[in-house]
């Protein structure tokens, strides 16, 4: 199974930005990505259809022979992660226990600011992880949901991008945390704008370089890493094609993704 692929899904090309991680740390390791984009976004979805959705993402990936899955989705994590665990017998991975495993390597943090969508902030999965892994934590979480929309309209450097990032950050500074965790695969495209606008003791972590360390960690256990070390190649399935996500796929990817192919479920329903 060495030279298996390895499957990454999200709800959307966001996840994308994991993909790259894994690919700039395992540049052997092949990658088949699954960007569910006829049903996004997930963060507004009921934690059922989450995990509906996300077993049939599951399913299409072990259906092309991967090796391992990482669910590059915070939301998905947070809803369905124990559920695929229990029902796939190979290696799956989120990108909620990673991050927060590197916003506690710091052992003087005491005040965490977590950022993410509605979804994954009501489901209060890291706010339970990290309270579960260190007690005394203040922990702050807002739902930024203006963020994703104006990452995919590369408006990331546009005042309007850092007038709504002031206006979600202000409060958490106020707070006077010392961690912010980036909790949307989306996101990573904003630190070099979250550096600019925070006072600069405050450490970030991000989700995409965490999750893809957790993987050549968790591969290297299991004896599954690739034994190339360059020539990985890269595979991307979106349910629903358009000419705005394959330019984003490029923009996450910071390369061409090559010929992107539309992923045929048994049934896929547009989100609504």
């Amino acid at each position: 199974m060495n030279e298996a692929a390895l499957g990454i899904f999200d709800s959307g090309v966001g996840g994308l930005t994991v993909v790259r991680a894994v690919q700039d740390l395992m540049p052997g390791e092949d990658v088949i990505y699954l960007g569910d984009t006829a049903r996004l976004p997930y963060g507004s979805k009921s934690p059922e259809t989450i995990r509906r959705f996300a077993d049939e993402d599951v399913a299409f990936l072990v259906g092309k022979g991967v090796k391992a899955i990482v669910v590059a989705c915070n939301t998905a994590t947070a809803h369905a992660l124990p559920a695929l665990k229990e029902r796939y017998c190979l290696p799956i991975i989120g990108v909620i226990e990673p991050g927060v495993e590197a916003a506690l390597t710091d052992r003087d943090a005491e005040r965490i600011g977590i950022i993410a969508t509605r979804g994954t902030i009501g489901s209060h999965a890291y706010q339970h992880a990290l309270a579960t892994k260190r007690t005394g934590l203040m922990i702050h979480g807002a739902a930024t949901p203006l963020l994703v929309p104006l990452i995919e309209e590369n408006w990331i450097s546009e005042q309007v991008t850092k007038d709504v990032l002031k206006k979600y950050l202000d409060p958490l500074v106020e707070k006077g945390i010392d961690t912010l965790m980036l909790a949307c695969t989306h996101y990573p495209l904003l630190v070099p704008v979250l550096k600019e606008l925070l006072p600069s003791d405050v450490r970030l972590v991000d989700s995409a370089t965490t999750c893809a360390e957790d993987l050549r960690r968790m591969l290297s256990e299991k004896n599954l890493l690739s034994e190339k070390t360059e020539g990985g190649s890269l595979q991307i399935h979106l349910t629903d094609l358009s000419e705005q996500f394959e330019e984003l796929a490029k923009r996450f990817l910071n390369r061409s993704p090559g010929r992107v192919r539309r992923a045929v479920f048994d049934e896929v329903r547009p989100g609504i």
